[in-house]
Parts: structure tokens; C-alpha cells; sequence
């Protein structure tokens, strides 16, 4: 079967498009739960999760790279037949992709009517960014990449630009004495965000025939992994070294309070747009991929050749869902840990099983005909 779309992005968008999904909802979030279990050795929790995600693209590009003209829908029925493929790859996007983008719409609601705009219903807040998001998703993946890389050296100089600013008021105190409290507490903060966001990585799989030099996939996801990665390492170092651990576990967006912390020369003072500058560009980007990937998957198990007429009604879907799943803050500080157990499902035991039975049955794809049908090589 055809890719929906017959496009190609370069190894480079990529690594960039990584970067601004990695960063997504996490520079808000992340710095948080991790200070409220591991306290001030929150940054060595952001590290080990780092290093647990990048664990798994070794993995996801072992899958990609046995079928290189494959999306994962397509190998998923090549594997497992038509009809149980379709079945699973259904429950892959609803559970997954899908699910995600309906709590990262959430946490774009949650952060504007609590931080921003109280007054405003956060219905009308998801009916503007859905609105966004549709109008991205249909000019399709192409314009994305290229979108990310116009956003990409802005999103880097405003977070320069907040750790310059924010550094003079480090407390060195703060972060002291390292592992007080020994390593589980680490390894207990770690693990929720080793699956968010570092675990989404399988997610990639469904757009890897589309990216040219498929080789350097791997790399590409590395280096866009480690640089979104440290960059929510620096965050959370900072939360804890300039609002201390206490402070940072209170508050629901910490590296947004960070940001109101800025003072120089008593002229230039909350400053905080910058944050959230970074923050709106790279999550709505993240939920515009994630809710084209899931289009894309659709249309690809029911047999459509075009996803784009299935943007809306998935849309209304996707707020009614972020209303009904996370209905307060309360309830999103509750799926953290959940998601610690629920994500490596999808992204290890899923693309694992399939690696494995992709080899005990001796099946691969290194080409396509000209009609775009799958060409197994064993």
C-alpha cells in the first residue's frame, strides 16, 4: 500500500522536529513531580530518565531500519496479517498518540486559564488551538519540518536568553548535599518521565519512510533526544538551584516561576513571555505532530487514501476527551505515575515484539515496486 503522503524530510528536520517535541510539554511540567519525589536530586532523575529513553531508540531504529519503505501500520499487518495488524495498530494510535495529544491539549488549557487568562473558558481555549492544529496538520509533515526549522533557532535563543538571565540567582546551597536521600527516590522520580517524554520515540516509526537517508535515523533521534533532553535537565537544575526543591515540588509549572524570578538592573523584570513563548511554539508544534501521525494512521487502517477530512471530527474528539480524562489539575498530577508503567507498553514492549517476531519469522522489506507494493526479502 501507498504512503498517504509522498513526501521526504531531511535527517536534519528530524533531529529538530525531536528537539521541539521533546521540550513540548515537558520544560513546563517536568521539573515538578520530580522535585516532589526526589527533591533537590531532581536534575540526576531528569538525567537517568534521559538515559532510560535513549535506551530504546536503539531499539525503534532496528525496526525501522529491517523495513526502511515501511511505515510501522504497514509492517504491523505484514507481521501479524491484515486484519489482526489493523486491530492492533488501531489500539496502538488510540492508546498512544492519540491519547497523548489529548493530554497535551490539557496541559496547553491548563497552563493558559491558570497562568495567563483565568477568565477564559478552557473550552474556548481548546477550540483556538484545535483550530491551529488542524490547519497545521493539513498542509502535512513536509511544512512541518520546515516550519520547525524557522521556529527551532528562535525557541534556541529565548531559552539562552532565560538561562542567562536566571543563573545570577542560583544558589549553590540549594542543590546540596547530593543523593541525601540515597538513590530511590531518584530512580522513583525517573521513571514516569523516562516514558514522557523520552519513551515516545516509537512514534517516529510511522513516518520513517519519509525521511531521507533513512541510515542516520538513529542518529538523528539520538542527538535530537540528548539536546531536548539537557535542555529539561538545565531547566530542572535551575528550578531546584534558584526556587529550591520545596518551591519547585508547590508549584504546577515551575520553570514558569523560575522565569518571574528575573531582575536585572531593576529594569528588565518578569520577563516570564519568554518561557512561555518556548513553551506554546514546541508543545503546539508536538500536538500538531502527534495529531498527524494519528490521522495518517487511521486512514492507513481503513484503507482511505486521504487522511485530511478526518482532521475535524478527530479534533471535536480530542476535546471532548481532554475534558473527560483530565478534568482538574488534581486529576494530571494522578496520570504521572501511571505513565511511568503505561508508556514503555508502547514504547519497548510493542516495537520489541514486533523486532522479534519480524526475525523469528525471517520477514523484511528493502524496496517497493512500482506500484507500491511491499517487496519482502527473507
Amino acid at each position: 500500500m501507498r504512503m498517504l503522503e509522498d513526501v521526504k524530510i531531511s535527517s536534519r528536520q528530524l533531529t529538530i522536529m525531536t528537539i521541539l517535541y521533546i521540550l513540548g510539554s515537558a520544560i513546563l511540567i517536568m521539573p515538578g513531580p520530580l522535585a516532589t519525589v526526589a527533591k533537590r536530586d531532581a536534575w540526576i532523575a531528569a538525567i537517568l530518565a534521559m538515559m532510560i529513553g535513549l535506551l530504546g531508540i536503539k531499539l525503534i531504529h532496528a525496526l525501522g531500519r529491517r523495513f526502511p519503505k515501511l511505515t510501522l501500520m504497514a509492517y504491523t499487518e505484514l507481521l501479524l496479517g491484515k486484519w489482526l495488524g489493523k486491530v492492533v495498530i488501531l489500539v496502538f494510535i488510540l492508546a498512544f498518540p492519540y491519547l497523548i495529544a489529548c493530554l497535551t491539549l490539557y496541559n496547553i488549557g491548563d497552563f493558559l486559564t491558570t497562568q495567563m487568562m483565568p477568565e477564559t473558558p478552557i473550552e474556548a481555549i481548546y477550540v483556538v488551538i484545535m483550530i491551529v492544529v488542524v490547519a497545521g496538520a493539513r498542509l502535512g509533515l513536509e511544512t512541518m519540518a520546515r516550519s520547525s526549522e524557522i521556529f527551532f533557532p528562535w525557541v534556541l535563543l529565548l531559552f539562552g536568553i532565560l538561562v542567562l538571565f536566571v543563573v545570577p540567582n542560583a544558589k549553590l546551597d540549594n542543590i546540596l548535599p547530593v543523593l541525601e536521600d540515597g538513590v530511590k527516590p531518584v530512580i522513583r522520580a525517573a521513571l514516569p518521565f523516562a516514558g514522557f517524554p523520552f519513551m515516545e520515540g516509537v512514534i517516529t516509526l510511522m513516518i520513517y519512510p519519509m525521511i531521507n537517508r533513512g541510515e542516520n535515523n538513529g542518529k538523528s533521534l539520538i542527538i535530537g533526544m540528548l539536546i531536548g533532553g539537557f535542555a529539561l535537565i538545565a531547566t530542572t537544575a535551575l528550578c531546584i538551584l534558584v526556587l529550591g526543591a520545596d518551591q519547585t515540588a508547590r508549584l504546577t509549572f515551575p520553570s514558569y516561576g523560575l522565569a518571574k524570578k528575573i531582575s536585572v538592573g531593576q529594569f528588565l523584570e518578569r520577563i516570564e513571555a519568554v518561557l512561555a513563548v518556548i513553551w506554546m511554539t514546541t508543545i503546539v508544534f508536538r500536538l500538531t505532530f502527534l495529531f498527524y501521525v494519528s490521522a495518517v494512521g487511521i486512514a492507513h487502517v481503513f484503507g482511505l487514501r486521504e487522511y485530511r477530512f478526518l482532521l475535524m471530527p478527530l479534533a471535536i474528539c480530542n476535546i471532548v476527551f481532554a475534558l473527560i480524562l483530565v478534568p482538574n489539575s488534581a486529576a494530571s498530577y494522578e496520570v504521572i505515575p501511571v505513565w511511568g508503567a503505561y508508556a514503555p507498553f508502547f514504547g519497548i514492549l510493542f516495537p520489541l515484539f514486533l523486532l522479534i517476531l519480524a526475525k523469528f519469522r525471517k520477514k523484511s522489506c528493502s524496496r517497493m515496486d512500482t506500484d507500491g507494493n511491499t517487496v519482502e526479502t527473507k
